[in-house]
């Protein structure tokens, strides 16, 4: 552990020569930032990652069930487990994907599952992202170049590698291809917030980075323009471009980033899109209050990792606590995310959560309200080269193709403010390699 700490500054200028960086828009201004990484990795027993694998597993077959059923069948909105009203008033619902059937039925092909560990051990579950998650890069890189810095590390710990990712990845990528063309990532372009990652990612599978206007649809089938105009013909497409703007004749008719008549394609079939389109209903803070009962509906199990407490003012009780204890809650906006829109009541004004209140009373869909959990800190190394403790979330990736299956890594992201709970890398948060032990 001493050469992990010697090798701090080493680490993070290889991470400066690797461009591991991480774009913030912030008042319209693109700010592109080193990634802070601190070398204290986070440590995760072996039986305590048995654990969450089986609950991460449960949870994403659930929650691609429902998007089936969604989209499908609404068998659990006719059984009244998920509220029609709200299902169907979610911002991530696309009425436009009604009745497609993505291929083999996945839609979560990447799912990035955010938990946080509470002081008394219990891990608990705070979103679902199961639109475009990104993160999995940066653990990739940071263990990559820590071997260079401290080798020894690795030596003096059982660690699980995670140099597999990239073949998880492309393992998942071509049983969605099904032998119908190349893989292609689709990326909106260097001034996206996590485009090292998708240049990156392409590297480790093999896959095409394919960038605006690279990508054409003839005959409902799509093609990749290469060099001196040849065409490939693609069969499968990591998009990393927003469901509205993938398709400018289906969605957002202004959007230079995605490929015309691609929902074409999609909907005969004959390309793979991962993540598939319509994702956000399920990602959407409200819906996440239904994930267990999901998981007892579609599989008959009891949920293995629980939510963290949440209120929905939806539901009229829940609704009535809100109002009568916000100052004590977390107050979220269902729509937003990377720590957009995320209000503490204990630090707002007398004036500032009357103005909450009336927000919630007048659009009552557009909140969750959640308990505050003190989950741990671990130690990050500040300014000052001392152990200082943050707070700090995990970010578990989970990958579904033939089978589904829990990446032995994940991003540990932390607060860099002592005082904040807020870790998200958009919020300037920084992160640590997360260890799951042998």
């Amino acid at each position: 552990m001493k050469d992990l700490l010697k090798s701090r500054k080493s680490v993070n200028d290889w991470m400066e020569r690797y461009g591991v960086r991480f774009g913030v828009y912030k008042n319209g201004v693109f700010n592109e930032q080193l990634f802070p990484f601190d070398a204290i990795p986070r440590q995760i027993p072996a039986d305590e990652w048995a654990m969450l694998e089986k609950g991460l597993i449960q949870r994403v077959k659930a929650l691609n069930m429902f998007l089936y059923d969604i989209y499908h069948d609404k068998k659990i909105v006719e059984d009244g487990i998920v509220p029609k009203e709200f299902t169907y008033e979610s911002k991530g619902y696309m009425p436009e994907c009604e009745g497609i059937t993505p291929t083999h039925n996945i839609y979560a092909h990447i799912a990035g599952i955010d938990l946080v560990q509470a002081q008394d051990g219990r891990w608990l579950i705070l979103e679902d992202n199961l639109r475009i998650p990104s993160g999995a890069s940066y653990p990739m890189i940071a263990r990559k170049v820590t071997r260079k810095a401290a080798p020894q590390a690795f030596r003096d710990h059982k660690v699980h590698d995670n140099r597999n990712y990239g073949e998880m990845l492309r393992e998942m990528m071509d049983y969605i291809n099904g032998g119908r063309g190349i893989n292609v990532i689709l990326t909106p372009g260097r001034y996206n917030s996590a485009f090292f990652e998708h240049s990156f990612l392409a590297e480790q599978t093999g896959a095409v980075l394919a960038f605006p206007g690279d990508m054409v649809v003839e005959g409902e089938n799509v093609y990749y323009l290469g060099i001196n105009g040849r065409k490939e013909r693609v069969g499968a497409i990591y998009r990393r471009v927003s469901d509205e703007y993938l398709d400018p004749l289906a969605f957002e008719p202004t959007s230079l980033l995605g490929v015309p008549n691609l929902m074409e394609a999609y909907r005969a079939g004959h390309v793979g899109v991962i993540n598939a389109l319509g994702n956000g209903v399920a990602d959407d803070k409200g819906i996440y209050y239904f994930v267990p009962k999901m998981i007892k509906y579609y599989l008959k199990e009891e949920p293995i990792l629980q939510n963290a407490p949440t209120y929905l003012p939806f539901f009229k009780e829940d609704f009535e606590y809100i109002i009568n204890n916000v100052e004590k809650l977390v107050i979220k906006d269902v729509a937003e995310a990377g720590g957009y829109g995320v209000m503490f009541g204990r630090d707002m004004s007398p004036e500032k959560l009357e103005e909450v209140k009336k927000l919630i009373i007048e659009e009552p869909r557009r909140w969750i309200a959640q308990e505050v959990v003190d989950f741990i800190d671990l130690d990050i190394i500040d300014e000052e080269g001392k152990p200082s403790p943050r707070k700090c979330d995990l970010r578990a990736f989970v990958i579904s193709g033939k089978e589904t299956k829990v990446w032995k890594s994940g991003l540990t992201r932390f607060s860099r403010n002592p005082n904040s709970f807020v870790v998200n890398s958009s919020q300037g948060g920084g992160f640590k390699d997360t260890w799951v032990m042998e």
